[in-house]
Parts: structure tokens; sequence; C-alpha cells
């Protein structure tokens, strides 16, 4: 199980990603249902963990409009095993997919300081 708190009425977990002759390092992220993908980070994070380069997209926005953005690769603790995921270049906070929540069941408390619960769906 993955768990996380409600802060300001936002949902957020901490992901850790598993750095290459690096320690491990934990991002707190925001969970973002209307976000189709994986994961979101500012590009100034991504240049900071040194982030393998995958491609360039044209990602769809909530308002309809498409920006091209740099795709990269990660490798993150997710449930307890490694898991290579695609991380968008975008934005100003990180953000958590629905891809990256597929077979699992997501529970949130809303009010400030109440719980999120990520438990995989057996």
């Amino acid at each position: 199980m993955i768990n996380g708190s409600v802060v300001g009425l936002q949902a957020q977990i901490g992901i850790i990603f598993c750095l290459p002759g690096s320690p491990s390092l934990e991002i707190k992220c925001v969970m973002d249902t209307g976000f189709e993908g994986f994961l979101t980070l500012p590009p100034a994070a991504i240049t900071t963990l040194g982030l393998s380069y995958v491609t360039r997209i044209n990602a769809n926005l909530a308002d309809n409009s498409n920006i091209a953005t740099d795709v990269y690769l990660a490798t993150i603790l997710w449930n307890g095993a490694e898991r290579d995921v695609p991380v968008l270049a975008m934005g100003r906070r990180p953000l958590v997919g629905t891809a990256l929540l597929k077979d699992y069941h997501l529970g949130v408390d809303f009010r400030d300081g109440g719980t999120v619960a990520i438990a995989q769906i057996s």
C-alpha cells in the first residue's frame, strides 16, 4: 500500500526516484486524476535528477490546447518494486497521473491532514 496525505485539499504522495550512482530521492507529488500520463516534473527538477531524455511529444492540456513537451525516463519505487516510467517535463509542481494508478484503488479523505491510500486491486 502507498500512503500520503491531503495538504490544502490536494492529495499528495511521495514518489521515490531511484538514481543511478546517487541516493534515492523522494519528491512529493499531487494526484491529478485528470492527467492520463504517469508523472510530470518541472524541467528544473528533471535536470537536477539527471533523467534520460526519450522524445518530444505534443501534450493535450485540460483546456484542450496542445503544447510540445519533452519526455524523460525515470526509475521509481512503486509499491515496493522498481518501475521505469515516462516523465513529462512540464508545469510548476510534480503530478501523478492515472497511468500510474492502473490496477490500483485510490482512496482520499478530502480534508487538511486527510489520508491518501493507494492499494493494488487483486
